[in-house]
């Protein structure tokens, strides 16, 4: 039996060695031989030569045959996109996994994250448009300091207000091209 720290036996060795070659996804190219007494393994020089041609090289396959490279490598460079798309919805949207049953429900919950991040690429592109080095993230933060109230004091008609709107708000709703929100009565301190 192996201890730590202990030495292993040939077969030991040579289960421990296979087992680091197909974790690094070459035994196409290292073969050990797992049946003999002696620890041994050849290299397959056809699969290294391979190997080293393909290195650093990715390969696209599709099924669509109307396709020239150029889409292909196209839609290819989009996935990143759509990945990091997910990325977004998971950590700066925080849409985290609910689980539905309905297909409806299903559906709609589908509609939401990708109405979510559409906002936010079109947040995106807006503030890096403006010159602005604020994150959507940090937009929405500040934005979401601006308050709707509304008070209704011993039974009498109700007051609405808006909290005042400072300037890097004011900023960052033109950057997005968002009216100010705006209430005729303001809110006035007590």
């Amino acid at each position: 039996m192996h201890r730590s720290g202990g030495k292993l036996s040939d077969g030991g060795a040579r289960a421990r060695f296979y087992h680091e070659v197909c974790e690094a996804h070459l035994a196409r190219i290292v073969k050990v031989d797992l049946k003999s007494e002696l620890f041994t393994y050849t290299i397959d020089e056809h699969a290294l030569t391979h190997a080293r041609m393909m290195d650093g090289k990715l390969l696209l396959v599709t099924n669509t045959a109307d396709l020239v490279p150029d889409d292909v490598m196209k839609r290819y460079k989009l996935l990143a996109d759509i990945e990091r798309g997910f990325r977004v919805l998971k950590s700066e949207i925080k849409i985290g996994p609910v689980y539905h049953r309905l297909p409806e429900r299903i559906r709609a919950h589908a509609a939401i994250c990708f109405m979510a991040l559409i906002l936010y690429r079109i947040m995106r592109t807006r503030l890096h448009a403006s010159q602005t080095s604020l994150s959507p993230e940090r937009a929405l933060s500040n934005l979401g300091r601006i308050q709707h109230h509304r008070v209704t004091l011993n039974g009498a008609q109700c007051i609405t207000g808006v909290s005042t709107i400072n300037a890097e708000q004011t900023n960052i709703l033109a950057a997005l091209t968002i009216k100010k929100p705006t209430i005729d009565t303001r809110l006035t301190p007590l």
